[in-house]
């Protein structure tokens, strides 16, 4: 049995997904009418189902799946940004991970659940709005025991943590660069996410003069390609740009050198 208040997905035969939160008793899905959350929670991850007449199938959703499922109150971090920078930050359970700029929390979903269940992400969000937004779609994931969220200006508001790795997703992440750094630990991993090169390059520059290391930055373009009986082709619909990734290593830096007498 699937626990009640687990987040999965209906899946018909055209690939269309119907979200449910799994509840007792009768729920109400849409165009699917009513159905009873008793026989859904008796199901497994998998199962087929026939509702209304049609055959679907119960699905838990991972990372990438639940990240499609937020409510867009802001421009989302897509599943293959995502990948990059949980690889490049090489996130793990028991990590703690600093992230600034919320939105939907639609990276704060994939971080948190490669996290758990000894990590934490603390996350800073200035805009309260998007703060709340952001919060009910962790809830939705079912991660918010491993999910800390302070309303603040990553730019100049210092918390009372040392992060393994720090990711941003703001307007000028340049300028939040120095504060970062005192918040992440020698060795940590720094990750910017900006839309136009002439950001990536003030970043870039930033990183340099603040003495972090193994500065680089790329884009990620993706083509999915559909299988036909006749034959196979590359998707029409390219997911092509979306961002620029900029990544980078703090180190240890040289204090004052000392007085001679």
């Amino acid at each position: 049995m699937l626990p009640e208040g687990s987040l999965v997905y209906l899946l018909d035969e055209k690939g269309r997904r119907t979200w449910v939160v799994l509840r007792k008793g009768m729920l109400r899905l849409g165009a699917l009418g009513v159905v009873d959350g008793d026989r859904l929670l008796a199901a497994e991850d998998g199962a087929e189902l026939s509702i209304a007449g049609r055959r679907f199938w119960l699905l838990v959703p991972g990372a990438s799946e639940m990240m499609s499922s937020v409510e867009r109150g802001a421009q989302v971090i897509t599943p293959k940004d995502a990948a990059t920078i949980l690889l490049e930050l090489n996130i793990k359970a028991g990590d703690v991970v600093l992230e600034a700029g919320v939105g939907s929390a639609a990276l704060t979903i994939a971080l948190l659940n490669q996290v758990r269940p000894w990590g934490k992400v603390v996350s800073m969000e200035i805009r309260p709005e998007f703060a709340e937004n952001g919060r009910r779609n962790v809830e939705k994931a079912g991660l918010l025991e491993h999910w800390r969220l302070e309303i603040g200006d990553v730019r100049n508001d210092r918390l009372d943590i040392l992060a393994d790795a720090a990711v941003l997703d703001i307007p000028d992440p340049w300028n939040a660069v120095g504060n970062v750094a005192a918040m992440l630990r020698n060795g940590g991993r720094f990750c910017a996410y900006v839309p136009n090169t002439n950001q990536l390059e003030e970043v870039v520059r930033r990183l340099r003069r603040e003495g972090f290391v193994e500065v680089r930055s790329l884009e990620n373009i993706q083509r999915e390609m559909v299988v036909h009986e006749m034959g196979v082709r590359p998707s029409y619909e390219t997911l092509g740009h979306t961002g620029y990734l900029i990544f980078a290593r703090k180190v240890e830096r040289p204090g004052p050198a000392p007085i001679e007498h």
